[in-house]
């Protein structure tokens, strides 16, 4: 066989003779190819430039904390995403084209490395595709998976680039000098704009300037430039309605939504506050402070100063508190409520208002492609704490509003929260739960499933949740009121849906009352009956007793109910029947079907609230709010008891039934009968929160089937018994039934086990509030040895109280300090627990004052002194920080600062009457430069220069356009911040002093400035008490309240 035959020795094919076609190379990148693959490339290179600048901005992001992204970031992420999509097309057709021209070549590894570069890219792409999340197709909206898809997204063309690199071994040499000059363009580049983005103006966590006030005083409120912000920026809820249905759906019948003119109460109340500004100051000014939390689109819009404002018929007076005005809100700018904050425009992803369909779908991709900017702007830090719900949740009702006082206390459901066992920062609690509450969303917004996207796994359980934005609490009375509402007639069944759910919220075992025990006659030093089940005491007819009802806070988190106490309608309704028919009763209500008023002998779970002439509150007329008759709310994890005479009747033979429920009615008859004048008045629903009954048989008749008490354990009805006895007359008034608190804690302690503790600790109270010292040592002593023991940190607060209580030296005062310390210290925290009692204020007032007291007890000016005076004054900087309107601590301070002030605590020369005083924010200015100043003789001078302005602030005569309250505690604030540093880091004598000095000046005139006035206020409930016999006999520390004759009504 010839070397010329191919053949292989097989016959040749027809045709054989014929000659060959010649063989044709194909290269592998043809001219079409090789412009394709520029087009890879030009794209790759601007992906690979867009997105190195976007990774920078976001690790510089993560690193400073702070939000940098702007209008120029949206679009380079624009381009990013449209290049990458755009590039899939040309991407894939080249490999395809380049692997049919290749796959026969023989460097296969060569082949092999293209595959796998073309098979990375594709990954490249379908990443960013499911990064880009386009509605119908996969979703990744939060969560680990979006960050593994992230990640890949960042590593695959990375690894793809490496394997490149050897797939091109096989051509032509890599001209790297145009891969260098891309790298470098792009790093300077994005070296640039990163330096360009810190110097973003937008400053969040910071107070809005002050120049704001002129558009919003009396409101505290801010906004982050000072000027207004467009309505329409603030109504965009159908924007969030996209991709948050659940959420919107919650908020649009909530109380949040129907906060402002939509709200039919609050409309009723507010056209009167805007009313009586306009005629008493020419303007309605004074109702922005109602405006920073009820109206805020027309409010930072700048239509709610018009005195002709329709709130009707404007756009937005419907608004509420929409989804933006909550989350724009950027810092909180303190705790003392009345809108202290500050809000901005929001920086909007590219075509967010935009009407063309086309743009509002690229804006929606992208917040689906890069939700975290969206995440970020929307939902800070600060929206998780309960400090935000401060803002609105606190009040005080400034000299602008009533043109009396420059400080009333009004409304505070944070420092009830605060101060309770239940967010485990009040080290004196009689309860306390397993694990904290961190803030009001934990009760408030609780999780609800959602397939919303931004709904995310928050336990791990693989279901997605979103916090529900009903904000459930104890409206029943607003939505039904609004279901009434001819524009709102289409979402009446809603609305009555949400009145259910805010009923049930109201039910749940948030309350719990007990008829505990009958004492034998009709006062309380009787002999006690109980407790009641499993005993059942046999009744004589004819015989008078009392009947003893215990109410418990639960699953409330603040004092009980909080909020606008002034309307709110609770009481207990008591009933005793025998035969069917009822022979005693209290707090009934006057017509059929739990209509009409309430018999105004009941007791009450409210404050009674009074204006400067002696008459109540009744139309929530918050410009008039003087002083409380009383106050019989409930604190968080506490109790009270209320006491009915029950006489039974002579001719009693079958068993007596006992029953008690707690009632709630949104809103009083009153108040209705003022917003519905001549008109249909509407029946709104009455809860029964709670109710107990019991049935007791009567001396010579039928027996009873034997009853159990449903409170377990059953010391605690023992205990929460003491607690109601101990707080009657209002907690720290020592006015209660201190006698019969003591004796039902020494029950609670004979039961031992886990009732042993909290018997003993609970007798030391009283014995505490009684001065019986000695005896309180021993209790706690016992408290401590129980098993299990009380808390410790429980007993090292009373402890600390019995010893500084006793001090007649050294040792009695630091045996104190020690026990005061041991409770704020940061080491001791229980943090397992979720507590935190460094946040305990009044923990760290009693330790400021024992530390002031010690002081006393050594040589004047000697070091000793000196370093007691000022752990003193750092310990009441610890309780402004947290409350700057604690009086105690204002009075407190100034007298350890008047101590170390020297010579600088002497008079300050007044100005003289035709001496013009500096303006609020001169004042702050001031302050600002006092507390900044370096050396000491610049500081001296600034120091000297504002204890003169406060000298000259303080002999002012209190005017509602310039109050002195407001300026001046923003100019303690950085005054008192600089005073901390200079204690700490042992400043010098002289400049010690010198901040002593002024900061003991202006902190007595803070006290002035809070504290009530006294004298007025006996007159005022002397002259309505005088007027009122119910309310009379009601404001007693101790009520016996009647059952016997027919109720009586609330009279116009």
């Amino acid at each position: 066989m010839s070397n010329s035959d191919q053949s292989g020795g097989f016959p040749s094919p027809m045709g054989a003779g014929r000659s060959r076609v010649p063989f044709k190379y194909v290269p592998a990148l043809g001219t079409g190819l090789k412009v394709l693959l520029a087009i890879v490339f030009a794209a790759f290179a601007i992906l690979s430039a867009s997105g190195f600048y976007l990774v920078v901005l976001r690790i510089l992001e993560a690193v400073r904390e702070q939000a940098l992204t702007n209008a120029f970031t949206f679009w380079i992420y624009l381009i990013h995403i449209g290049v990458g999509l755009i590039l899939g097309v040309p991407f894939v057709w080249f490999g395809a084209h380049h692997w049919i021209t290749s796959r026969n070549r023989p460097n296969k590894v060569a082949i092999r490395l293209g595959i796998l570069v073309f098979a990375l890219g594709l990954g490249t792409l379908l990443t960013g595709v499911a990064l880009v999340q386009i509605p119908g197709m996969f979703q990744l909206p939060t969560g680990l998976g979006r960050w593994i898809v992230y990640a890949l997204h960042l590593l695959i063309p990375a690894l793809a680039v490496w394997v490149y690199v050897g797939h091109r071994r096989a051509g032509p040499r890599i001209r790297w000098n145009w891969g260098g000059w891309i790298a470098g363009a792009t790093a300077g580049f994005t070296a640039l704009m990163a330096l360009l983005h810190t110097q973003d103006p937008r400053q969040w966590n910071a107070e809005g300037p002050s120049s704001g006030s002129q558009y919003f005083f009396p409101s505290e409120a801010r906004t982050a430039t000072g000027n207004f912000i467009p309505s329409h920026v603030l109504m965009a809820d159908e924007y969030c309605l996209k991709c948050h249905g659940d959420v919107y759906k919650d908020w649009l019948h909530s109380a949040h939504h129907f906060s402002s003119f939509n709200n039919p109460p609050y409309l009723f109340s507010v056209r009167e506050t805007r009313k009586v500004a306009l005629e008493r100051d020419g303007n309605v000014q004074a109702a922005r402070w109602c405006a920073g939390c009820h109206d805020p689109v027309p409010f930072f819009s700048g239509a709610f100063d018009d005195p002709k404002f329709d709130d009707v018929n404007h756009p937005t007076a419907h608004a509420g508190i929409t989804c933006t005005t909550c989350h724009a809100i950027t810092h909180v700018n303190s705790t003392v409520g009345n809108a202290s904050y500050t809000i901005e425009e929001p920086l909007h992803y590219p075509f967010a208002f935009s009407d063309n369909p086309i743009l509002q779908w690229v804006n929606n991709a992208l917040v689906r492609a890069k939700p975290d900017f969206h995440k970020k702007t929307f939902l800070k830090p600060i929206h998780q704490t309960a400090e935000f719900c401060s803002t609105c949740h606190k009040v005080s009702l400034p000299l602008a509003l009533n043109h009396y006082q420059e400080f009333t206390r009004g409304q505070n459901h944070y420092d009830s929260f605060l101060l309770s066992g239940v967010s485990g920062h009040n080290a004196r609690s009689f309860y306390y739960p397993e694990t904290a509450k961190e803030n009001c969303a934990a009760c408030h917004m609780p999780l609800k499933a959602s397939n919303d996207f931004g709904a995310k796994d928050f336990e791990g359980n693989g279901e997605r949740k979103v916090h529900n934005h009903l904000f459930v609490g104890a409206n029943t009375g607003l939505p039904e009121i609004v279901a009434r509402e001819k524009r709102y007639e289409g979402r009446a069944a809603e609305l009555k849906a949400v009145a259910d759910k805010q009923a049930e919220h109201l039910k749940n075992k948030k309350l719990r009352i007990d008829l505990f025990a009958l004492k034998r006659g009709n006062a309380i030093d009787g002999e006690l009956l109980g407790p009641i089940r499993p005993t059942l005491p046999e009744l004589e007819p004819g015989r008078e007793y009392l009947v003893e009802v215990v109410i418990r806070t639960l699953a409330v988190g603040h004092a009980f109910s909080q909020g606008t106490i002034d309307s709110n309608e609770i009481w207990v309704e008591f009933t005793a029947a025998t035969g069917g028919k009822v022979f005693a009763s209290n707090g009934g209500m006057q017509r059929p079907g739990d209509a009409g008023v309430v018999d105004e002998r009941a007791h009450f779970i409210n404050a009674l609230v009074l204006d400067r002439s002696g008459n109540r509150i009744d139309r929530r007329n918050p410009q008039d709010i003087f002083t409380s008759l009383y106050d019989k709310q409930i604190p968080p994890g506490a109790a009270s008891v209320v006491h009915y005479k029950l006489k039974v009747p002579e001719d009693a033979k079958g068993p007596v039934e006992l029953k008690a429920k707690v009632r709630y009615r949104k809103f009083d008859q009153k108040y209705l009968e003022y917003m519905y004048p001549g008109g249909e008045i509407p029946v709104l629903r009455v809860v029964d929160m709670c109710e107990d009954m019991v049935s007791l048989p009567v001396k010579g008749g039928a027996a009873v089937v034997a009853q159990e008490s449903s409170i377990k354990p059953a010391w605690q009805r023992w205990n929460d018994y003491g607690i109601g006895c101990l707080l009657e007359g209002g907690a720290n008034a020592k006015r209660g039934e201190l006698r019969q608190a003591e004796q039902a804690f020494e029950k609670v302690a004979a039961m031992g086990g886990d009732a042993s503790g909290h018997g003993w600790l609970n007798q030391a109270r009283v014995l505490i509030a009684e001065g019986r010292l000695d005896k309180a040592a021993e209790a706690l002593q016992k408290a401590r040895t129980a098993e299990p023991p009380a808390p410790w940190w429980t007993l090292a607060w009373f402890t600390g109280l019995a010893a500084a209580e006793t001090a007649a030296d050294a040792q009695g005062f630091d045996q104190a300090i020690k026990a005061f310390r041991s409770i704020v210290d940061p080491a001791n925290q229980p943090k397992e627990r979720g507590f935190d009692f460094g946040r305990d204020y009044v923990v760290w007032n009693r330790l400021a004052l024992t530390l002031f007291q010690r002081a006393q007890l050594e040589t004047a000016g000697s070091e000793k002194q000196i370093y007691f005076l000022t752990e003193s004054a750092k310990a009441y900087l610890r309780v402004l920080a947290e409350d700057s309107e604690d009086q105690e601590a204002h009075y407190g301070i100034s007298q350890a600062l008047n101590d170390l002030a020297g010579g600088w605590a002497r008079p300050v020369v007044v100005p003289g009457p035709d001496e013009a005083c500096m303006t609020g924010d001169e004042l702050i200015a001031m302050a600002q430069d006092a507390a900044k100043s370096g050396e000491f003789v610049r500081r001296e001078e600034s120091l000297r220069l504002m204890a003169h302005g406060i000298a000259g602030w303080a002999a002012q005569s209190p005017q509602p356009s310039t109050p002195r309250w407001s300026p001046l505690r923003r100019a303690l604030k950085p005054l008192d911040e600089a005073l901390g540093k200079a204690l700490e880091s042992g400043a010098d004598p002289k400049t010690r002093e010198a901040m002593a000095g002024i900061l003991a000046q202006g902190h007595r005139l803070a006290h002035t400035l809070l504290k009530p006035d006294d004298l007025a206020r006996a007159k005022t409930t002397t002259a309505f008490r005088a007027k009122h016999a119910a309310a009379n006999a009601a404001a007693e520390a101790i009520i016996l309240y009647p059952t016997t004759g027919e109720p009586t009504w609330n009279k116009p």
